[in-house]
């Protein structure tokens, strides 16, 4: 059930049926690529400061991160002020199949490499508890602040995980559209796009 790259649908795994979000996803990966390089760049300087007083109002001390793929928000410039700041930082690894996502130790700068998936991990896996508060990057989102992802259901499944993080959804702006949940879909806390807070 997956129209993206980032997390391959199992060999020989049959498509998945069209739903609402099936349909949106090549849509909303469209609109993310063609936006403007510059454009991008004072977007995610936005999103990026509003992440650093999303953290500085939580006290936020260990956080789960992303490392930005197919478009999404690229904000390790604030990763870096973070960890600066003594912010522990992890980024999400996926351990095996329809399991929920392992997170490892992270610093800017370290040495990186692709897993099996073709996700970047830390080239030195440093494997630890699930930090408390997670950015968590949105393809697309809805008004209820239900994450639109790749299909592949590794967030869904970390965040139904207890005790239950704090979340940032992190996304632009254009790529607020309407669909409807399903069951195992959890809403974020919040949703940060260059705009402000949703």
């Amino acid at each position: 059930m997956n129209g993206n790259p980032r997390i391959p649908r199992e060999p020989g795994a049959p498509p998945a049926p069209p739903t609402a979000k099936t349909a949106l996803r090549p849509a909303l990966l469209a609109l993310r690529r063609a936006l403007d390089a510059d454009l991008i760049a004072r977007w995610d300087a936005a999103i990026g400061a509003r992440v650093l007083d999303w953290c500085r109002a939580g006290a936020v001390e260990d956080l789960g991160v992303y490392w930005p793929l197919a478009g999404e928000p690229d904000l390790r410039a604030a990763y870096a002020e973070l960890a600066a700041g003594g912010v522990r930082l992890a980024l999400p690894v996926v351990l095996e199949k329809a399991a929920p996502l392992g997170f490892s130790a992270w610093t800017p700068g370290e040495a990186m490499v692709k897993d099996g998936k073709g996700v970047a991990v830390p080239a030195q896996l440093r494997l630890g508890a699930r930090p408390a508060a997670r950015l968590v990057p949105c393809l697309g989102f809805n008004a209820a602040r239900l994450r639109l992802g790749y299909g592949g259901g590794f967030y869904d499944r970390t965040l139904e995980a207890l005790p239950r993080p704090a979340t940032l959804g992190v996304a632009y702006s254009c790529l607020a559209a309407q669909f409807d949940g399903d069951a195992h879909d959890i809403a974020l806390d919040a949703i940060v796009t260059e705009e402000g807070m949703v």
